[in-house]
């Protein structure tokens, strides 16, 4: 195995952009939303045990299923292209660059993204469409102030001090614990 990361390792200092691409073919088809979809799991998961408290006999596995359905057919494609149509928008590096990576990201797809989400989450839960309303009402601008108080700080390190070819492991990361919040809040009665 460690041969392995050695080789892969050479093969990305002396191709980066070819080996790059061809990892982030396999990567994001097995990886891409696969592992969202994993994530998310994980993150219902903690949330039900660690937030709410649940305990085994009484977690809801339905619902662990649903938020992994929202990590696999959701969150993995629409994040998949998302970082792949930035990185072609606004190439290069520096400061100035992860400036405008940051905020294409928290302006333009943030609050999109979060309101379908939430929507989606909602019409799984077999809300009907006030319901849903009432609930992104109640509960949108919450998400996105918090949303804005962790990822724009993550991702301006990401996009200034982390390698490409780790951005994606970096946002993972700190992925579990947004996915527990996000979690939490599509569920919250």
């Amino acid at each position: 195995m460690a041969g392995l990361w050695r080789a892969y390792q050479k093969l990305l200092s002396r191709h980066p952009w070819k080996t790059q691409t061809a990892t982030a073919v396999v990567y994001d088809w097995i990886k891409g939303s696969g592992l969202r979809g994993t994530l998310m799991g994980v993150g219902d998961v903690i949330s039900q045990q660690v937030v709410e408290k649940k305990g085994l006999k009484e977690h809801d596995t339905t619902r662990t299923i649903k938020m992994m359905s929202i990590g696999f057919f959701f969150v993995g494609p629409v994040l998949g292209k998302w970082y792949k149509s930035l990185d072609r928008m606004v190439p290069g590096s520096g400061k100035t660059v992860a400036v405008k990576k940051m905020l294409l990201d928290q302006v333009v797809l943030c609050p999109v993204f979060l309101g379908c989400f939430l929507t989606i989450a909602g019409v799984l839960n077999g809300l009907s469409k006030e319901q849903i309303c009432d609930k992104l009402k109640r509960d949108y601008t919450d998400a996105l102030m918090t949303n804005y108080y962790i990822w724009p700080a993550v991702q301006m390190a990401n996009f200034y001090f982390i390698p490409l070819h780790y951005r994606l492991a970096v946002v993972q990361v700190v992925a579990i614990f947004w996915n527990v919040y996000l979690s939490w809040k599509a569920n919250k009665v």
